[in-house]
């Protein structure tokens, strides 16, 4: 259920893993014959391609094997494998791999925009001579099929060797796929006209004295699947926006110092405890820690939070984000390839990878396809010249036979499950959600339970402002005011709470002066001609103040879950603050939502049942489960699951981790520990718990979409095949010529891709 490249924050495990880029694959029988070619290969532990992102995931042991002999045993299978790691060579960080994939796939798009080009030349004016019998002067007779078998024969053996070449590597390796249909399809065309056209004599002319010739169909079948190739390419490159949009985030060089001074680098140079200038307007290279410097960093790229947030010495920073207002100096603590960005864009990349089960369906049947359709065509031929068609019965055999080879090509049943899976991954990443895969999407679709961790998850994880209890004649906002000003030069969580409480008020905080702050006792300093302390019970004694008079206050606050500070002003106790962590303020919409699409909601927490209690009834969650253990939470899922329920485990802690392996789904908060975000098969990096319904809406929308694509599939070779064989033709007239089965079968694989891009419109 797990996979390392899941987490982002977590170095991937044993065994070795190696991604290459495929170039050449047309269908799924493609996808078949590599992954069983690689799964023959020694050392090889797992192997899955992917039809629509064009790569290859090997799981191996390196003790065996090395990513230059997988990548030969893909290219021995007849495929290009453009960019291959050597061995013990650390992976290229996701910016580089990206960019090596891009480049060799628009070197291979120049050579389809080359061939297409060439083929359209030629096989235009080969329709218009050959589709007009003859009526264009000069056309007819003898000279005007020399002329098509000069044009057929530049279009089939120039631009469509790739078909023949891939044809033939695939019967060296007793398989079929699609270049096998098209390269029998044309070369059947091609060759049937050429001996009609060279040896007259040896065939039996037709009813109008003359054979008929399909040489503009052997010229169309190939221009129109390169036709069909160039927009299924152009469509297919959209299903990697989300991780070019990632990769984008990252620089590809870095201002590092050294000896004092500034030299220009590559990000993929920069080591561990390098140190790296950044100025205004750059962004971060990558992950590390502020030694100099102070500056407002946009993090939204990462945790959707549009306010810039403060950063100086001793805090963190992560690659790809960006600075303003001011200059850093940077300790580099992760370099490139390990830092959380790039693991995302693995993360990503590995996703749109994986099969959901439904693929499974397409897999059994495009498994027996292709060799089914040779026998379908091949009894297509032998009926045709049996039926009483007179001496014409040849020629119409050869066009049915033709027809129906081209029109079955798998892609589109192929590039149904992987299309729609590429870009549901991609959507969710835009939409601030690290879905493992196809698997995880599927399962996510039928989650009809979600069982909500409560701290971290429901609610924020961070202190807010409780309550404000003054003594004596001061009131409530000067004693916050006055705490507020003290605190607002500690980073501890209560003072930030006590801040933000006294900003939520409009209260006006004056500047401190004479600042000190005691760890884990509290704050003292000078506000205005007042000395002003918070702090604990024990930290105020070492100050000579007794808060006795405020104890029982404290205690019945500490009783709901909340935290209490003492205020004293000039050495007398003058109040009491209390914080708390406050409900998430999009949980009461995100359960309302999951109610609606009928997924029951339920909150399990280690807590005390009346703290539960409040969070639940601030959040809408009736049913709530409290003071259980992790083992307990992992033994609730197994309860319901055995009731019968799909279940969602929604945490963000190391106690949530059992529940979360154990759940149908686990669903990890991004800010919390990592070893919930590795159990997990979602991490949500931003929009807190209300990404929850957002996750299982798109999961139902790419299942929705896959079934789309299948049955479409489906459909489409259920009617074009019987159509092509004509098989209606002696009933109705209807038929459908190697030409326009070309066409169709061209668009059908871009439909399906089309209507999987529909899901990057997908919205909550």
């Amino acid at each position: 259920m797990t996979s390392s490249l899941a987490n982002p924050l977590s170095p991937p495990n044993d065994p070795t893993r190696v991604q290459l880029a495929v170039l050449g694959m047309t269908c799924a029988a493609c996808v078949g014959r590599i992954e069983r070619v690689l799964g023959r290969a020694p050392g090889v532990l797992d192997a899955r391609v992917n039809l629509a992102t064009q790569h290859a995931t090997i799981d191996y042991d390196p003790a065996a094997t090395a990513p230059e002999a997988l990548a030969e045993a893909i290219r021995g299978a007849g495929y290009e494998v453009p960019d291959v790691p050597a061995a013990g060579e650390a992976p290229p960080d996701g910016a580089t791999r990206l960019a090596r994939i891009d480049a060799a796939e628009e070197a291979d798009a120049r050579r389809d925009r080359r061939d297409l080009v060439v083929a359209a030349a030629l096989a235009v004016p080969l329709l218009v001579v050959g589709m007009s019998h003859g009526a264009i002067p000069g056309t007819a007779g003898a000279a005007g099929r020399y002329l098509q078998l000069a044009l057929a024969t530049a279009v089939v053996f120039g631009p469509g060797r790739r078909f023949l070449r891939l044809a033939a590597a695939a019967l060296r390796h007793r398989s079929a796929d699609m270049n096998v249909l098209i390269a029998l399809g044309a070369l059947t065309a091609w060759g049937w006209s050429a001996a009609v056209t060279l040896a007259p004599q040896l065939l039996p002319h037709g009813e109008h004295g003359h054979v008929p010739v399909y040489f503009e169909a052997a010229g169309a079948i190939i221009a129109f699947m390169l036709l069909g190739k160039a927009l299924e390419r152009r469509a297919r490159r959209r299903l990697g926006d989300a991780v070019r949009g990632l990769v984008a985030l990252q620089p590809p060089s870095a201002t590092r110092l050294r000896g004092g001074a500034e030299l220009e680098v590559t990000v993929g140079s920069l080591l561990p405890g390098d140190r790296v200038r950044v100025r205004p307007g750059q962004r971060v290279p990558t992950d590390g820690a502020v030694v100099e410097g102070q500056a407002a960093v946009d993090e939204s790229m990462l945790t959707g939070e549009s306010v810039p947030v403060e950063r100086g010495p001793g805090d963190p920073v992560q690659g790809g984000t960006l600075v303003e207002g001011g200059s850093l100096v940077i300790e580099v603590t992760r370099r490139g390839a390990e830092s959380a960005v790039a693991r995302i864009v693995d993360a990503v990349s590995e996703a749109q990878g994986t099969r959901a089960p439904i693929a499974r369906l397409a897999d059994r049947v495009s498994a027996v396809f292709v060799p089914a359709v040779v026998a379908l065509a091949a009894l297509t031929f032998a009926a045709w010249m049996v039926l009483p068609r007179g001496s014409g019965g040849l020629a119409a055999a050869v066009e049915h036979f033709v027809a129906v080879l081209v029109i079955a090509c798998p892609c589109a049943l192929g590039l149904a499950t992987p299309a729609a899976v590429a870009v549901g991954t991609s959507r969710a990443a835009a939409l601030g959600l690290l879905v493992k895969g196809g698997e995880a999407l599927e399962r996510a679709s039928k989650i009809d339970q979600v069982l909500f961790d409560k701290t971290g998850t429901l609610t924020l994880g961070r202190m807010a402002l409780a309550q404000v209890l003054p003594v004596g004649a001061r009131g409530e906002d000067e004693l916050l005011a006055l705490a507020a000003a003290a605190e607002a030069g500690s980073e501890h969580p209560v003072a930030r709470a006590i801040v933000a409480g006294a900003a939520a008020r409009g209260l006006t905080v004056v500047a401190a002066t004479e600042f000190a702050a005691t760890p884990g006792g509290g704050v003292r300093a000078r506000v205005g001609a007042s000395l002003v302390c918070v702090g604990t019970t024990r930290w105020l004694a070492s100050q000579g103040v007794a808060a006795n008079a405020l104890e029982p206050a404290a205690a019945a606050a500490a009783g709901r879950g909340e935290t209490p500070v003492f205020v004293t002003i000039d050495g007398a106790l003058t109040g009491l603050v209390t914080v708390a962590d406050t409900v998430r303020p999009e949980a009461a919409a995100a359960v309302a939502a999951l109610t609606a699409m009928g997924v029951s909601v339920a909150m399990a927490t280690g807590d005390r049942r009346a703290t539960a209690l409040a969070v639940a009834l601030a959040a809408g969650v009736g049913e709530v489960h409290a003071e259980v253990r992790p083992e307990e939470k992992s033994a609730l899922v197994a309860r319901l699951r055995a009731a019968g329920r799909t279940v969602a485990m929604v945490g963000d802690g190391v106690n949530d981790a059992p529940a979360l392996a154990a759940a149908d789904l686990g669903v990890a908060m991004g800010g919390g520990a990592d070893v919930a975000a590795a159990a997990a098969d979602v991490t949500i990096l931003r929009g807190g718990v209300a990404a929850v319904p957002t996750a299982l809406g798109l999961a139902r929308a790419t299942l929705r979409t896959i079934r789309q694509n299948l049955f479409w599939a489906f459909v489409y070779n259920l009617v074009g095949i019987p159509l092509a064989a004509g098989l209606l033709e002696p009933f109705t007239g209807w038929a459908l010529s190697p030409v326009f089965a070309s066409a169709a079968m061209s668009l059908s694989s871009v439909s399906v891709l089309l209507n999987s891009l529909r899901l990057r419109r997908w919205a909550p």
